[in-house]
């Protein structure tokens, strides 16, 4: 049996439990730049504020409604979200973490006995030591168990966020509960077609065969669907955190960026960024790719797009080796005159720590000097917090940075803003 275990509104939840006052309320979140509304929690939704749309066009319902907004806390979320994973892993350690929010369980019915009872118990110690509310869907497969969590979250107080469906009559009955749309796997470019074959349930799409999926749905991709809706696996479980393969760190600017020492310093910045996600999987890069591009809603300017990619002599996870080259880049793809709106830097052909093929006519590839600074860079920033000290290359007056005017404190990653408690 596979479970899938997904946090409840997840960011909102995560700016919930350190303001307990909010219990009940209506909470959204924005994005990067307080631009569009990424998060709702259940009141919110009940409000009809819907996902994506821009901030300033629900300004006035939330202002009505006694909506609480808040920017983007990464930090917060992120460090949340480990701690919600490692409450998981020690009640059941077969975890494939999925997303920020969302893991998988591999379950072995021979010692976990009642499914139910097992799931309850996550939930209820995941909420006691996180403070997060999780829902869990358990089922045969990884497709069905994102249709049992789908339903569990429908009636929170019925099914006390667990929902396993196992028998074939249960697999049924949720599948033609189910929109088509619904189904993890079936994007919202095939929902119309589907329905003008008049497949409107997850139910009407498990009865068409595999020859048919193969030929409508994508070929292997759509035949695996085909057989998880039927309660087939297809899909393997990956062990623990899967390493990526590659690593990036993307921002809008706070305002348009017209400075080429102001594009260095967010390149050298997101490099940073970039390079502590590296070495966090115990992996290294031998390519890097810089871009940076101008607004194309502003008709008053022309619009940019340029990158750079470079293969590296040697792969590395040295932060000041990286930043050299992605600032060589920067220097390449800046244009005079124009107004840039969006970086990033994306790490790329990484290998392990472990395997770093040595070059024979370089001297700094393996120098213990950079992981001696990279070492105590991360352990300097993990204690005290994101950017206490970083390279000079990252600049000290960054007010290119993005907009975050409604953020809270980061309660669990600064000594500055841990909670007070009279």
């Amino acid at each position: 049996m596979k479970a899938i275990i997904d946090c409840n509104s997840f960011y909102a939840s995560c700016e919930r439990a350190f303001q307990p006052h909010l219990t009940g309320k209506p909470i959204v979140v924005l994005s990067n730049n307080d631009g569009c509304i990424v998060a709702r929690n259940d009141e919110a939704k009940a409000l009809g504020i819907p996902m994506g749309e821009p901030y300033f066009m629900a300004k006035e319902l939330c202002e009505q409604k006694g909506v609480s907004v808040f920017s983007s806390n990464y930090a917060l979320y992120g460090d949340l979200s480990r701690r919600v994973m490692e409450t998981i892993a020690s009640v059941y350690p077969d975890i494939e973490v999925y997303s920020i929010d969302e893991c998988f369980l591999d379950l072995d019915e021979k010692y976990i006995g009642d499914l139910g009872a097992f799931g309850r118990t996550i939930t209820q110690r995941v909420l006691q030591c996180t403070g997060i509310p999780v829902s869990i869907g358990i089922a045969p497969t990884k497709v069905l168990s994102k249709v049992a969590n789908r339903l569990s979250k429908k009636d929170k107080p019925k099914y006390k966020g667990v929902y396993v469906i196992q028998a074939a009559h249960e697999i049924e009955d949720a599948l033609r509960r189910t929109k088509v749309g619904d189904v993890w796997g079936v994007g919202w470019n095939s929902v119309k077609k589907l329905h003008d074959m008049g497949i409107d349930t997850a139910y009407k799409l498990s009865r068409m065969s595999e020859a048919w999926a193969h030929k409508h749905m994508g070929g292997v991709v759509g035949v695996r669907l085909i057989k998880e809706l039927n309660g087939t696996p297809c899909r393997e479980q990956a062990r623990g955190l899967d390493h990526k393969q590659h690593i990036a760190s993307t921002r809008s600017f706070g305002r348009p960026v017209t400075t080429l020492v102001e594009l260095k310093e967010a390149i050298a910045t997101y490099t940073s960024r970039a390079a502590e996600k590296l070495r966090s999987q115990k992996s290294a890069a031998a390519g890097i790719y810089v871009f940076a591009k101008t607004d194309k809603h502003d008709e008053r300017y022309e619009y940019f797009k340029g990158g750079k990619y470079t293969a590296l002599p040697y792969a590395t996870d040295s932060t000041n080796e990286l930043i050299k080259y992605a600032i060589r880049a920067a220097e390449e793809i800046y244009r005079d005159g124009l107004r840039y709106k969006k970086a990033g830097v994306m790490l790329s052909a990484l290998v392990p720590q472990g395997s770093i093929q040595q070059h024979l006519f370089e001297i700094n590839n393996d120098d213990p000097r950079n992981k001696a600074i990279s070492k105590a860079l991360d352990e300097i920033n993990k204690r005290m917090g994101i950017d206490t000290i970083n390279f000079a290359a990252n600049g000290v007056n960054t007010n290119w940075k993005m907009r975050s005017e409604l953020r809270s404190p980061c309660y669990t990653t600064k000594w500055s803003d841990i909670r007070v408690i009279n």
